[in-house]
């Protein structure tokens, strides 16, 4: 698992060439969120586990701490390009899109 600055991840972002998995409540989305991530929820946990292994996978939450021990989960499951967003998305809203609120 490699973590990645804000920066860095808008221009994976950028190229098309990784998904962004939430990891955050409903709630905590609502309140903010980053344009293209995606909810990881259950029925997202198994269409994950069905890609190919090598598929570029990056996770996020408010901090890091969550998106992290997701990171390791697909990790473990093989998969082998696998990011967390470092300082979560609290660091997205500082480093790179202010317009997305910090809570």
């Amino acid at each position: 698992m490699r973590e990645v600055e804000p920066k860095a991840m808008k221009a994976l972002l950028a190229d098309g060439k990784i998904q962004l998995w939430d990891v955050r409540t409903e709630k905590e989305r609502a309140t903010a969120m980053i344009a293209g991530s995606k909810l990881l929820d259950d029925a997202a946990m198994a269409a994950i586990e069905a890609l190919p292994k090598s598929t570029p996978l990056a996770f996020h939450c408010h901090h890091g701490t969550r998106s992290r021990a997701a990171a390791e989960h697909f990790l473990k499951e093989g998969f082998t390009h696998v990011y967390n967003l470092a300082g979560g998305i609290e660091a997205w809203s500082r480093d790179v899109d202010p317009s997305v609120p910090r809570y």
